[in-house]
């Protein structure tokens, strides 16, 4: 049997491509005969660039940068053929901050911005970010900050960083230098950048916002939104609307904005990865995630695979950390069946301690009771 294992990360625990890794090595030591072909995938959150590295060959571009509170971390961009290809997360990650550090008031995207200086200053013709795991709610100001578009109050001084601030923006102090390049802006969240679906109500309390600072910030991007469209030229009617606008705390509209386009992080890894001939080739699947929930089958990764599997009719395999969809949605998306680390182990604790070992385990368990034949 030729078994396709495509799963997203397991946020908090293992990448995407350890998860493939994990489950290929259980069902291999239970059913050594059957053939495995691995394609660890991302919608364009944290991760993205190891599931492209696993796809491409491209060159690797160390670059020092800074996290959403100006510290130093390590980034990457992926260059291929004149196309660079970054992270957001590995500068504006959620899981860069501790939880008492989360606040998106003054968390900042300036280090994404100079990942992106970097790439132009590479030489490349198009920039590629993946979105999505962020711990900021600027809408972009601390990129397009770097990029040598400042924004600035009434007086013409330079704002703090920071989604509050920009309550008090009227202009920029420039424009972003690109020298040309185009942006695309990967993610899978379709979220205006305000109002009740928007970045700050749907993803403010995550990163740490209460219910007044949500109020705050909402109105603070519906400002920063309006100077865009007045000082961009490449700026979008009703950018605050546009699809894609909130995602990421708003990077995708600081993107729009400066003349980029929004694409489907997960329709880019799957042309990347060459997902679709894989699941041609395949008699059973295997995807899954941290954590199977609605948001799963709105989209994601796990969705998108098993779509592609019921359309050709091959059995769909979930295995996640947990999972709170009901077996009627699961199915009618396509979903077989799901196994989740929480069942295996009985508690939260171990199942996030040990998610290699227990994806091993389970994996190891349904190759041997899979039917064959």
């Amino acid at each position: 049997m030729r078994v396709l294992i495509c799963p997203d990360k397991f946020a908090g625990t293992l990448t995407a491509v350890e998860a493939a890794e994990a489950i290929a090595r259980g069902w291999r030591q239970a059913v050594p005969a059957d053939g495995q072909d691995l394609r660890p995938l991302a919608d364009g959150g944290p991760g993205f660039l190891d599931v492209l590295r696993t796809s491409l060959v491209a060159t690797r571009v160390p670059v020092p940068t800074a996290d959403p509170l100006g510290r130093p971390v390590p980034g990457e961009v992926l260059v291929v053929d004149g196309t660079a290809y970054l992270e957001s997360a590995q500068a504006c990650g959620l899981h860069l901050l501790a939880p008492e550090e989360r606040d998106p008031k003054v968390t900042t995207s300036y280090g994404l911005g100079i990942l992106v200086a970097a790439a132009v200053e590479y030489g490349v013709r198009e920039v590629v970010i993946g979105l999505g795991g962020s711990g900021t709610n600027d809408c972009g100001a601390g990129m397009l900050a770097a990029l040598g578009a400042q924004p600035l109050d009434a007086a013409g001084y330079a704002l703090p960083y920071g989604g509050a601030a920009l309550l008090a923006c009227t202009g920029l102090g420039g424009q972003p230098r690109l020298r040309g390049v185009r942006l695309v802006a990967a993610t899978d969240v379709d979220s205006p950048l305000t109002g009740a679906l928007g970045a700050s109500a749907v993803f403010g309390p995550q990163k740490g916002a209460t219910p007044e600072e949500i109020e705050l910030l909402d109105a603070a991007l519906g400002t920063f939104a309006g100077v865009l469209q007045r000082a961009l030229p490449e700026c979008p009617d009703r950018l605050a609307e546009q699809p894609g606008a909130g995602a990421a705390g708003g990077l995708g509209a600081a993107l729009l904005a400066a003349g980029g386009r929004v694409v489907s992080g997960l329709a880019l890894v799957r042309q990347v990865t060459g997902l679709d001939a894989a699941l041609d080739g395949a008699d059973l699947v295997i995807t899954g995630e941290g954590s199977f929930d609605e948001q799963s089958l709105r989209g994601k990764v796990v969705s998108g695979v098993a779509e592609g599997a019921r359309r050709r009719g091959k059995p769909c395999l979930v295995f996640a950390g947990r999972s709170s969809t009901a077996a009627e949605a699961a199915a009618a998306a396509g979903v077989t069946a799901t196994y989740t680390l929480v069942e295996h182990f009985g508690d939260v604790r171990t199942a996030m301690a040990r998610a290699g070992d227990g994806l091993a385990e389970l994996a190891a368990e349904v190759a041997r009771d899979w039917p064959r034949g």
